[in-house]
């Protein structure tokens, strides 16, 4: 059976510099959203397969052709030795969207200076199973051109969401980028906490899991905020509230959750930091 193609419209080429769980992931939900695999091709040192008919080669054997749009998804910290091996070969006809954390849009510039328009891209992990969130953002001298493509392209991943201000890049990389795993420790802590009350551990992960997904789903879909929908189902005087009421302490989960977001935010920051230099 044909992949339905939830984007109508593909690059005429797409090329991957690095392939690790971010990007491979993209690419995973890519495909299945109907990418042909005959118009990608990875590059990677290990030469590893990545997926069914995609092209691997362990070196970029000449220039970008016009079209292609380029996924920057090797590690931050490789940034200048693959600008020192591929800047010359991706011209102005490419089209680049990196996932590179902390990288500043000023220094993937100087970085390729001859690539066409650049887009900074944070997804998280559940666009794999397209209900990811990817954070976008470009500089203002992108054309609409581009800033459709990377839209459209990610669309299929989950919710879109532009920035006008490059400076909020930490901070919604922070919410949506970190929070997957976040929310994974919440969910491995609810278990735990569960087993600590006697339950089998095993039986309280499949019951925390469970519970979060429900609780997810029926968030996205209803028509009230979570806090509201929290507030619904706590009786006064009941179990619901009596656990709320913990949670809802001045030293509770308000305070928690907005140290997490802060620590994640400042590092995204020296990150951006360290990469200037």
């Amino acid at each position: 059976m044909a992949k339905p193609d939830l984007v109508g419209s593909w690059p005429a080429r797409f090329l991957f510099i690095g392939c690790g769980n971010m990007a491979g992931a993209m690419l995973a939900r890519w495909l299945d959203s109907g990418l042909p695999a005959d118009r990608v091709d990875v590059i990677r040192p290990s030469g590893k397969p990545v997926a069914d008919d995609v092209a691997v080669h362990t070196r970029l054997a000449g220039p970008v052709a016009s079209g292609t749009l380029v996924l920057l998804g090797c590690k931050p910290q490789q940034l200048a030795q693959v600008s020192q091996d591929l800047a010359g070969l991706i011209g102005e006809g490419a089209t680049i969207v990196s996932i590179l954390a902390g990288v500043p849009m000023a220094r993937l510039r100087e970085a390729f200076p001859n690539a066409g328009s650049i887009v900074r891209c944070m997804p998280n992990l559940p666009v794999r199973i397209g209900r990811g969130v990817c954070v976008l953002y470009a500089n203002d001298d992108a054309p609409g051109q581009a800033r459709a493509l990377a839209t459209n392209l990610c669309t299929p991943l989950g919710l879109v969401e532009w920035l006008e201000d490059e400076a909020l890049f930490d901070a919604a990389t922070a919410l949506a980028g970190c929070g997957p795993a976040f929310l994974y420790r919440f969910i491995d802590t609810l278990a735990v906490a569960g087993a600590e009350l006697g339950l089998d551990p095993a039986q309280a992960a499949r019951m925390a899991l469970a519970t979060t997904e429900g609780a997810a789903m029926s968030a996205a879909a209803g028509d009230t905020s979570p806090a509201a929908m929290a507030d619904a189902v706590a009786s006064k005087g009941g179990m619901t509230r009596q656990g709320l009421d913990i949670l809802d302490r001045p030293d509770g989960l308000a305070p928690l959750l907005g140290e997490t977001l802060r620590a994640a935010r400042d590092r995204g920051v020296e990150l951006a930091s360290l990469a200037k230099g």
